[in-house]
């Protein structure tokens, strides 16, 4: 399962809403690449896949390959708005290394 945090269904919601998407959902996949090894990837999706993994939480609908999925099974998605930055942040149990930037990692 991939959970999601308060804030990040918010700031999904609002961009699918921005975007009018509402019907849309959330496809967070895993490429090769990033200062570790692998970075995240989502954007919005009208139509799921074949094998995909499909959740939902906190009224945010997410699909995940099933390639991508075994490296961010349990992974929570959080969403951080501040002086520093905003952006979306990955806390992924897989993960055995991450670099500073938050969105690439190794396993």
């Amino acid at each position: 399962m991939i959970l999601v945090s308060e804030n990040a269904s918010k700031h999904i919601q609002n961009l699918l809403k921005e975007e009018g998407r509402e019907k849309a959902f959330l496809r967070v996949q895993v490429r090769k690449g990033g200062c570790s090894g692998f970075s995240y990837k989502m954007d919005f999706q009208d139509a799921k896949n074949e094998g995909d993994h499909t959740f939902s939480d906190k009224g945010v609908s997410i699909a995940v390959d099933a390639k991508s999925y075994m490296y961010i099974a349990g992974m929570t998605l959080d969403f951080s708005g501040g002086l520093n930055g905003s952006g979306f942040t990955f806390t992924n149990p897989n993960a055995s290394k991450t670099c500073g930037c938050g969105s690439s990692f190794a396993v």
